[in-house]
């Protein structure tokens, strides 16, 4: 997500923020630099105008703060109204009232509104609701048979709607079926044209005088840009949207829809779809992506990611091993596989502050590749070889390296990074806390711990 433009306001800032002093021209030069960067990741034009007029309005002029340069405070204050313009705050869904709480999905056809239903009821469910699932798209029965598949997937409740009956018919009766279930939350598929049309909105204003629904929730494709901007429009003039979820988010490298739709039509963008899993939908945080665009990386969402995939009790093993000196070849590997949850390499390094660079030098070679690469290593080796790595000699690296469909220069590479690892586990053992490991951590060393130090690990294509 923003790659390209993160990469273009990076440069731009990194020659700001070393000036001692910062006069217009400096912020002129630079804020044509920042439109021009604004407009290629194709945010609206008037957005991007009202943007620059609020920064050079606070820039300009701006009393410096003592800690910072005032190149790092002009920083800041594109950063404060980045975040302002995608929506300042998470906002979450507005469930308020008797329950159970009607929510209306809706869209134009293909924008993923079936799986988003989907992807929001387990959203729902890990929040301790009872989400129920009501298929209102009586117009494609592949879309009820959809649902109701992916209701049975995620164990939640789903109306048994069918062809015959009208989809304000459905939603209402879903209401008192929903009650029944013992539901709290009803998540409302709706039907979706190629175009927006009379008879779809006519229809979509049926349900929601017939549910009262708490929210209307539009469903849009990020990867179509300002068209996703002008649809948000069209649809809130007609329904009066609660808010915005993007789909497809992981495969806008511009993110223009998603820094436009709030200043277009003041609705919020709730959530964000980063892929096909149904886990994968994410609360969007304007003020996160603001710091992710700026290249200052994200580390509450790193650490929420961490907490749904490592548990407390693992966690708390992991570091008394750690603080034991009793870390194994196997454990790195457990830690390799974490990592792969939390999205691989690049994504990890993208959010922690000051390495979000440092995520080129994996770019060549997939997170995939390169840990699949380094898993085969640890699984060729002997249960003797993977508790105590120093017994590996020439000979048994040879091995090694055939059995993984390696070179022998990648096993020595795996092992001298390991052997890197266990001495800053001894420093920080000394030290009395995972201080210094996070120290080493946050100086740039995670290339050396995944494999990529040294010019070996992931570099090489595998024998077949």
């Amino acid at each position: 997500m923003f790659d390209k433009l993160s990469d273009r306001l990076s440069d731009v800032f990194r020659k700001l923020s070393g000036r001692t002093a910062v006069n217009e021209a400096d912020l002129k030069e630079s804020f044509r630099a920042v439109r021009l960067a604004l407009l290629e990741a194709d945010v609206n034009y008037k957005v991007v105008k009202d943007f620059l007029i609020a920064v050079g309005e606070k820039a300009i002029g701006q009393e410096i703060l003592k800690s910072l340069t005032p190149g790092q405070q002009v920083i800041n204050i594109v950063y404060e109204e980045l975040a302002e313009m995608m929506g300042s705050q998470f906002q979450d869904l507005a469930l308020t009232g008797s329950p159970p709480w009607p929510i209306m999905l809706v869209g134009l056809q293909g924008s993923g509104k079936t799986t988003t239903a989907g992807k929001l009821a387990l959203y729902l469910k890990k929040k301790g609701h009872r989400p129920y699932l009501v298929p209102a798209d009586v117009a494609r029965p592949a879309a009820i048979d959809q649902l109701t598949k992916l209701a049975g997937d995620l164990g939640v409740p789903v109306y048994p709607s069918t062809t015959g009956m009208s989809p304000a018919d459905i939603a209402k009766a879903s209401l008192a079926a929903a009650g029944e279930a013992g539901s709290d939350v009803i998540l409302i598929d709706t039907a979706g044209r190629l175009s927006i049309d009379q008879p779809l909105m006519a229809e979509l204003g049926d349900i929601k005088a017939a549910t009262n629904s708490v929210e209307v929730l539009l469903v849009a494709d990020a990867m179509t840009g300002q068209e996703a901007v002008n649809i948000a429009s069209d649809f809130n003039k007609k329904l009066s949207l609660t808010g915005v979820i993007l789909t497809k988010m992981e495969g806008d490298a511009r993110g223009g829809a998603a820094m436009s739709i709030k200043a277009i039509t003041d609705k919020p963008i709730k959530f964000i779809g980063v892929g096909e899993k149904l886990e994968a939908l994410e609360p969007f945080h304007p003020d996160r992506m603001a710091s992710l665009i700026l290249g200052m990386g994200d580390l509450l969402s790193l650490i929420e990611r961490a907490k749904e995939h490592v548990s407390e009790e693992e966690s708390l093993k992991m570091n008394n091993q750690l603080m034991k000196g009793n870390f194994t070849l196997d454990d790195f590997k457990k830690q390799l596989s974490t990592l792969g949850k939390l999205g691989g390499v690049q994504a990890v390094l993208s959010l922690i502050p000051g390495l979000g660079r440092l995520k080129k030098m994996h770019e060549a070679h997939p997170d995939t590749q390169m840990m699949s690469q380094l898993s085969a290593m640890i699984d060729s080796m002997t249960i003797e070889e993977r508790r105590d790595h120093t017994i590996i000699d020439p000979s048994r690296r040879k091995r090694i390296a055939k059995g993984s469909g390696t070179t022998v220069a990648d096993v020595n590479n795996l092992l001298k990074n390991f052997a890197d690892i266990l001495k800053v586990i001894k420093q920080t053992s000394r030290a009395g806390g995972l201080d210094a490991l996070q120290r080493h951590f946050m100086s740039g060393n995670i290339g050396a711990m995944v494999g990529g130090g040294g010019g070996g690990g992931g570099g090489r294509k595998r024998r077949r």
